[in-house]
Order: C-alpha cells, then structure tokens, then sequence
C-alpha cells in the first residue's frame, strides 16, 4: 500500500479516538458510575497531604482498553 495512505487511515482513527475520549470525558459526569472513584481505589488522607491511586479504574480501563486492540486486529485480518 501506498504509505501516505496508511498515514492518513492512522491520523483519522487517531481523530476518531480522540473524539471518543473527549466526548466521555465530557459527559463522564452524567454517567452511572465515575470512572476514578470506583470502589477499590486507594485514596489516603494525610493531615497536609492526599495520595489517590486508581488501581481499579487502571485495571478496568486496561481490560477496555485490550479489548479494543484485540478487535481491531482481529477485524484487519
């Protein structure tokens, strides 16, 4: 294949993507759950400071995230 077409087919999946994300980010409140506190983060609340650590927000995203990749390989075979 032409390379500027392989460039230009990443740049508009790449634009697709970002739309999908701002577009959960910005209804991300209207949503029945709220991605950075599901239960099971760490959140700790010193007397001057607070350490958060979304490990089952990183876990979930993670699982989506790999999900979404296994399709689209799948799918280009």
């Amino acid at each position: 294949m032409d390379p500027l077409r392989d460039l230009s087919r990443t740049l508009l999946l790449l634009g697709v993507a970002l739309v999908l994300v701002g577009a959960l980010l910005y209804l991300g409140g209207k949503l029945p759950f709220r991605l950075g506190r599901l239960p099971g983060d760490i959140v700790h609340r010193g007397e001057h400071t607070t350490f958060y650590f979304p490990i089952v927000t990183c876990l979930v995203l993670s699982l989506g995230l790999s999900f979404l990749f296994w399709l689209f390989s799948h799918f280009r075979r």
